[in-house]
């Protein structure tokens, strides 16, 4: 069950950061507006998790890997407020997703602590 876990999370992370190439504008509307560079910042998270993803299938960067991406949670969770309050201003009615998706990233810092 160990190695499961370990290969989902590796490929949930390398589909995440190529959907930052293949969709951009997508993670772009939920960046902070304050924050500038958006399209530089959407290729490098989606860099960071690719690489992320692939050094955790490797024994001798696994800890390293995992370190590596709950340090990107940590840096990416303002867009993930920024995201509901997009949906809560245009009453999106995935709001409650959004909302839903704060408390998420404790379970995937959680998920990524397993492997440091």
């Amino acid at each position: 069950m160990f190695n499961l876990g370990l290969y989902l999370m590796s490929f949930l992370y390398l589909f995440a950061g190529l959907t930052h190439f293949r969709k951009p504008r997508m993670y772009e509307r939920i960046m902070p507006p304050r924050l500038p560079w958006h399209r530089f910042f959407v290729y490098f998270t989606g860099a960071w998790e690719m690489i992320s993803a692939v050094l955790l299938l490797v024994p001798r960067t696994r800890s390293f890997a995992a370190w590596s991406i709950i340090i990107l949670l940590v840096l990416v969770f303002p867009a993930n407020v920024q995201m509901a309050k997009n949906f809560k201003r245009k009453k999106n009615k995935y709001y409650w997703l959004a909302l839903l998706r704060l408390p998420l990233q404790l379970l995937l810092i959680w998920w990524a602590w397993k492997y440091t």
